[in-house]
């Protein structure tokens, strides 16, 4: 190969393509078994292939059908695997439209590495948090979430890579209370990341930030969810410098400067090592499967074009999107 024709490939937009993260020990757990983390490839860690928004009591895969979703969501995916994507992480939680036997199948006709989680959402005034949690402790939820990881999730031997939970604001509620602390008790047996949902800025997080360390859980196993919803930086920053993991994960074609600022930020205090992006894109949606799906492409066809334009090079957009994912995702017990 000639020198032009590297140089043409390491600046091309898809360079990360066939780059591999540095081998670190540890798997990361895929819907179809665990891979080396440099398997995972460029990978989107923040969208969603079906959501169900009935409500935890109501939340089942009969609600549906299986071969009907698999046709509405594939071409997407395969979209997906054509513009270099190799691992797309579904953070669709438990008693929301967590279906494995569907990713699973999404998965071997995409050519798609998937991630699935366990974990309870508390957001959206704990509309998906089941009822039976009235009655369960801290420990007695993580012995579910830890069931899941060790044995498999509902029967199938599908095993979750994360753990997905969710919260609104604060003050925690004794529920919100209760799934923080099942996440530290499942980490800490589990090994699991934990990627926390939360819906109204940097208040909420920096108390789970404190949560989570008075329980010895360390911060590089800490996923900020749709951190671009607290406006100040600096509470980011802070969290960063700390160890945590930074997620911007809305990225569409109406806020691409907005995110575009808030990378320059991150990468001027030196801590692009720390931030993960995606789109929180997707979704078919049960309730209502006429309402338009969102592509996953918005990253390759405009975002990662518009960084460069602006002063990122290639490496960078690998950290963002091939080596901070692997970092992330890697599951060292």
């Amino acid at each position: 190969m000639s020198l032009n024709r590297r140089t043409f490939l390491r600046s091309s937009l898809f360079a990360a393509a066939g780059c591999m993260a540095p081998v670190q020990n540890g798997k990361v757990i895929t819907v179809n078994g665990p891979v080396s983390p440099e398997k995972m490839g460029i990978t989107l860690v923040h969208e969603h292939i079906l959501v169900d928004f009935a409500g935890a009591d109501r939340s089942f895969p009969g609600r549906y059908d299986r071969q009907q979703v698999i046709d509405h969501v594939l071409p997407h995916l395969r979209s997906l695997r054509s513009k270099g994507c190799r691992t797309l992480v579904d953070c669709t939680p438990n008693y929301l439209g967590r279906d494995v036997r569907l990713l699973q199948q999404l998965s071997a006709q995409s050519d798609l590495h998937i991630i699935t989680n366990t974990g309870w959402y508390g957001a959206a005034k704990e509309k998906f948090i089941p009822s039976k949690i009235k009655q369960l402790s801290s420990e007695q939820i993580a012995a579910e979430w830890i069931n899941e990881a060790r044995k498999g999730i509902d029967g199938t031997g599908i095993r979750p890579g994360f753990m997905k939970i969710g919260v609104d604001d604060h003050p925690f509620s004794e529920n919100i209370i209760k799934i923080l602390e099942a996440a530290a008790i499942t980490y800490k047996s589990t090994g699991l990341p934990i990627g926390v949902h939360t819906s109204n800025g940097g208040i909420p997080a920096m108390e789970e930030m404190k949560m989570l360390q008075s329980k010895n859980v360390p911060l590089s196993s800490w996923i900020w969810i749709h951190a671009q919803n607290e406006k100040d930086l600096s509470m980011q920053i802070e969290a960063a410098k700390k160890g945590a993991w930074i997620s911007f994960d809305n990225i569409s074609g109406d806020n691409l400067e907005e995110n575009l600022e808030r990378l320059k930020k991150m990468k001027a205090s030196g801590l692009l090592g720390q931030v993960i992006i995606s789109h929180d894109a997707g979704w078919y949606d049960v309730v209502d499967p006429s309402k338009k799906f969102r592509d996953y492409t918005t990253i390759f066809d405009q975002f990662i074009p518009y960084l460069k334009k602006n002063n990122f090079s290639t490496q960078d957009v690998e950290q963002l999107l091939v080596k901070n994912p692997a970092r992330v995702f890697t599951v060292k017990s």
